[in-house]
């Protein structure tokens, strides 16, 4: 037990000498480092005789023990001096103001997708996610759009190539694409993110948010697209009685198209959603072209399904009373602390509708 009591002895004498916490550091390490006199101890172990390795293992851990507690007793000895030292030259100010403490607020955009994803999960969808930067073929061509569209002309499309064969998504239709070609049917999935177009104004802006949906699978029809954005539109105005309906429309990618209506009237200024003589515009849909599946290698005398488009920063204007779309990108705190949600005020049984 030389050894220890050697240890022991020498480091009885360099603690007590110790004056700051970096020289009470390099002790440490001294002792407990990966070469220091505790840790060789503990690598010994394998030398020492079966019949003494016990008693020497016990006497070592007790040691190792005893040796730490001093260190720690040590370091808040140290520490308290040092701030003693620091409170005779240093003066504290009590007639300094408190900072200012202002609590965040979710951001209208980042609730309704909230909203809008548990909705849609409530009846089976899960949630896809895909890169901004897309390829031309993703975001054009798969999706049964003709070379000569409007949609691809360079005062619509942010091109990162003069070739045009890299952009910025234009909608988040490229995700559907890719969960097709990266797996096999059924697909039942919804998409939210950040899209990009040339266009700025009280309704528009460079980059926005849209969610697409797809369902696919064997004899699925339009019924179901009607039942299944009957549901969702209800649930998400919390409206029972809200009137919809189906307008012809075209899409490249879906073949029948439409365009979905709301029933909505004007009261007091303000538009009340549900009910009146007034139709708004809210999301696109149809059944997924047979080019769109063919480009994607599943079989469309097998599977067919729906798709359907919505902007997400359209329907947080209509839900919650916000006129200008730009107020969403300008990071005014002020505009957030009135139209932002706190994070604590949302139930447990979520949907997240308090203000």
């Amino acid at each position: 037990m030389s050894d220890l009591d050697s240890i022991n002895s020498s480091f009885e004498q360099k603690i007590k000498s110790l004056k700051s916490k970096e020289e009470l550091q390099i002790l440490k390490t001294e002792f407990f480092g990966k070469n220091g006199q505790i840790t060789k101890q503990f690598k010994n172990l394998g030398n020492i005789t079966a019949d003494k390795r016990k008693e020497f293992a016990s006497s070592l851990n007790k040691l190792k023990d005893r040796l730490n507690t001093q260190l720690d007793s040590k370091f808040i000895e140290l520490e308290t001096l040092e701030i003693n030292e620091k409170l005779k030259d240093q003066k504290i100010d009590i007639t300094l103001p408190v900072r200012p403490f202002q609590n965040g607020k979710i951001h209208p955009v980042s609730q309704v997708i909230d909203e809008i994803s548990s909705i849609f999960s409530e009846i089976g969808f899960a949630v896809a996610e895909g890169p901004d930067v897309e390829t031309e073929y993703n975001n054009f061509t798969a999706l049964n759009t003709p070379e000569d569209h409007p949609a691809r002309d360079m005062h619509d499309t942010f091109y990162l190539e003069e070739n045009k064969k890299i952009l910025l998504r234009t909608h988040t239709s490229p995700v559907q694409i890719r969960t097709m070609m990266n797996g096999k049917p059924p697909f039942k999935i919804i998409v939210p993110g950040r899209t990009y177009r040339c266009d700025s104004d009280q309704t528009h802006a460079p980059m926005f948010h849209q969610l697409e949906g797809l369902h696919i699978d064997k004899n699925i029809n339009m019924s179901h697209l009607k039942g299944c954005l009957d549901y969702f539109i209800k649930e998400f105005f919390e409206v029972k009685n809200l009137k919809m309906r189906f307008r012809p429309s075209h899409f490249p990618f879906t073949e029948p198209s439409a365009e979905v209506d709301i029933g909505y009237r004007i009261e007091k200024g303000r538009i009340v959603i549900g009910e009146g003589d007034k139709w708004l515009e809210i999301l696109g849909c149809g059944m997924v072209h047979p080019n769109v599946l063919r480009n994607v290698k599943v079989d469309s005398n097998k599977y067919q399904g729906f798709a359907f488009g919505m902007g997400i920063d359209r329907l947080a204007m209509l839900k919650y009373g916000i006129n200008d779309l730009r107020a969403f990108f300008e990071s005014d705190f002020r505009w957030l602390s009135h139209f932002g949600f706190d994070p604590l005020d949302v139930p447990t049984n979520y949907r997240g509708l308090s203000k």
